[in-house]
């Protein structure tokens, strides 16, 4: 798995191929819609929509795609045969893994994602793995266009961050999920471009993998996604990047 920085182990990279492009862009899409239904088309006040519009500004979809998306969730029936669901378990040497799904037929869902879990690991019971993980916002940052190193830290620190991490590309910037709009705010007032937003699950600590582990991991990972309701995977998992 790919990335210059560890949440980019964390949380599994899209558009790793061209096979898996209009798959991503069909669930950023349906993304869009469902969180359009449940809280307006004005990402101002609606959370849900603001992420996704950030994922789809991140993973190139299409602008017409986005209006579509909006345009289908504007005035439809309510979402409520939708539901957000996470699913728990292990993968290889014991990795923590946590699948976040957005469904309207539960049983399938469960079904899918509990035999992507037995392809070298196990589902396990809600609880057992989120105690290892932190709900935080996350900011990336390119160093081009940006204020230096110490100006944005300052901005973003006063605005409530709880940290930056500097990488070879831009600047990582984690806060809790209250301090998100805030950290937000001052990136937009000082005309900092946002090359990626997300409200994502961190774990404490991570476990490092390596040779067959990591192989097995990062095919788990891929089945995990391959799924039409799987939204997000999060793990542990620290795999190298030849990986």
């Amino acid at each position: 798995m790919s990335g210059h920085s560890k949440w980019a182990n964390i949380k599994f990279k899209k558009g790793k191929t061209d096979a898996l492009r209009g798959q991503i862009t069909t669930k950023i899409g349906r993304e869009i819609t469902i969180a359009v239904r449940m809280g307006g088309a004005d990402p101002t006040g609606n959370m849900k929509l603001k992420l996704a519009l950030s994922k789809a500004k991140a993973n190139n979809v299409p602008k017409d795609n986005i209006k579509r998306a909006i345009a289908k969730g504007v005035g439809a029936a309510d979402a409520s045969n939708y539901e957000e669901i996470t699913y728990e378990g292990y993968g290889p040497a014991g990795v923590a893994i946590m699948v976040s799904a957005l469904t309207d037929n539960r049983n399938r869902t469960a079904a899918d994602v509990r035999h992507a879990f037995s392809k070298g690991g196990n589902m396990g019971e809600t609880g057992c793995v989120n105690w290892m993980f932190k709900r935080k916002g996350i900011f990336s940052v390119a160093k081009e266009g940006s204020p230096s190193e110490e100006e944005l830290m300052l901005l973003v620190l006063e605005a409530g961050a709880e940290d930056m991490k500097t990488e070879e590309e831009g600047y990582e910037i984690i806060t809790a999920v209250e301090d998100y709009n805030a950290v937000e705010k001052v990136l937009a007032d000082n005309n900092i471009e946002i090359a990626m937003s997300e409200i994502a699950m961190i774990p404490d600590t991570m476990v490092a993998l390596s040779g067959e582990d990591a192989v097995k991991a990062q095919r788990m990972i891929d089945g995990f996604e391959e799924l039409d309701d799987v939204q997000d995977v999060y793990t542990n998992a620290d795999l190298p990047d030849e990986e």
